[in-house]
């Protein structure tokens, strides 16, 4: 016998652990006909003079690289199994300003340390399976997912129903969410000798890099509360208008409660005096937010049909939290079919935010205040983001390579940018295909 990829023994050892079928069965047209894998890569750049890691000034230099890999195996006829894997290996000026005395350069909240707390890789793996009914009108699925970095751990479940009535032109779904997380906290390098734990050789040291102004000596609590959970709902109704127009009303509740601040991010009072080692101002504290947050959305979307070339899809969601947070998302995609399987996807998004409750620009809180913040993604903006993206398809998987239909290929890049200086840019791959049918049929035989 001819050896098999691993990736291949994968796919038959997840046929053998699920796949029953049963030869008296009627045929019927499967969910999902052949596995399939998908290889996405995407690689986001941004930068920005508000940086919360030093409490709302400062670079917010960051990139991203994130390789994804998505595998769906059909078990029989019904049920399909998935499992997605991606590993992002960012590297952030602003998070390596954590400790900002670690490295060779003189410390500058607009300049990123050399040292090694700049750079880090966040891990996540998803595992679903979904079963639909026989007349295809009843469809459930479950879901469990792990993520990890070297100060976050999350795991979590959720589950999906969906149901179609009125000859499958109106769609029911409703979905829970529950994500148990968990902090390893790291605090700001100056704060850790005034710790609940001090100890006074930290305290000796922070001194002999000759602190500049006023004598530092914060008060400084570390959080008792390490973990965080949060728990969704939502429902969606679509439903057929028209030959040519579809639209949906979407609903999201989300409550959060535990640790909803980041230990690192640093805020600074008005009315404390300033303190420097080099040219970085020491913390007074750190953002400290409260331990819930209710989060409600709404949304709809209608999707229009212009003829066999063109297709409108618009966008417009509400969102509201009892931080004091609120928000309006519009957005249209047009996508443009050229020809030859390939299709245009121009698209533009405004979006529009007002503060927290909570949130104070550099040395804007004063520190009688019991909660604080000054973390941008916090404060009033409008953004903007343009994206345009090329996808290629071919539904009948003519061009091979190896084993593997080739399916589809697209390409986006879409730019962001905030009115208060933050610029982002996206650049996204991804290539699907679907197992050969000999290695189908060598999956469905082996397991028969």
């Amino acid at each position: 016998m001819k050896k098999i990829p691993l990736f291949l023994a994968c796919l038959l050892m997840v046929q053998f652990s699920f796949a029953q079928y049963d030869s008296t069965k009627v045929y019927k047209k499967r969910v999902l006909e052949s596995a399939e894998i998908d290889f996405m890569f995407s690689y986001y750049s941004q930068d920005g003079n508000n940086a919360a890691v030093s409490g709302g000034t400062g670079t917010e230099e960051l990139t991203d690289a994130v390789p994804t890999i998505v595998i769906a195996v059909p078990l029989n006829e019904d049920d399909v199994f998935t499992i997605d894997a991606a590993v992002s290996a960012y590297t952030s000026a602003s998070s390596s300003n954590v400790n900002p005395f670690d490295g060779t350069v003189a410390a500058d909240p607009f300049q990123a340390t050399s040292g090694a707390s700049g750079a880090d890789t966040w891990v996540n793996v998803n595992v679903g399976y979904s079963h639909s009914s026989d007349d295809r009108n009843k469809v459930w699925s479950a879901k469990a997912s792990i993520a990890s970095e070297y100060d976050y751990f999350s795991a979590g479940i959720g589950g999906t129903y969906t149901r179609l009535f009125n000859k499958k032109n109106t769609e029911l779904t409703a979905n829970a969410n529950v994500f148990i997380d968990s902090w390893t906290t790291i605090y700001p390098s100056e704060l850790r000798p005034f710790s609940d734990n001090r100890n006074s050789q930290g305290v000796t040291a922070l001194y002999n890099k000759n602190i500049a102004g006023a004598r530092y000596s914060p008060t400084f609590e570390t959080f008792t509360n390490k973990g965080r959970n949060s728990y969704s709902v939502g429902l969606n109704f679509i439903q057929i208008l028209s030959k040519r127009m579809q639209g949906a009303l979407l609903v999201d509740l989300v409550y959060q409660q535990g640790l909803l601040s980041t230990p690192f991010q640093r805020v600074y009072f008005s009315d404390v005096d300033s303190s420097f080692i080099e040219n970085f101002r020491l913390a007074d504290d750190i953002e400290r937010l409260p331990n819930s947050r209710f989060k409600t959305a709404l949304g709809g979307r209608l999707n229009y049909y212009v003829n066999e070339h063109i297709v409108l899809k618009t966008y417009y969601r509400f969102y509201n939290d009892d931080w004091g947070v609120s928000s309006h998302t519009a957005s249209i995609d047009v996508p443009i079919k050229i020809g030859g399987g390939f299709t245009l996807y121009p698209g533009f998004r405004y979006y529009n935010q007002s503060a927290a409750t909570y949130f104070a620009p550099y040395a804007q809180h004063l520190s009688v205040s019991e909660f604080y913040t000054s973390d941008f993604d916090l404060s009033k903006y409008n953004a903007t983001q343009y994206s345009f993206g090329l996808s290629y398809t071919d539904v009948f998987t003519k061009k091979h390579i190896w084993k593997f239909g080739l399916k589809s290929i697209d390409l986006k890049y879409s730019y962001y940018e905030r009115n208060t200086g933050l610029q982002a840019s996206l650049i996204s791959f991804g290539v699907k295909f679907v197992l050969d049918k000999k290695v189908q049929d060598l999956l469905e035989n082996s397991s028969d």
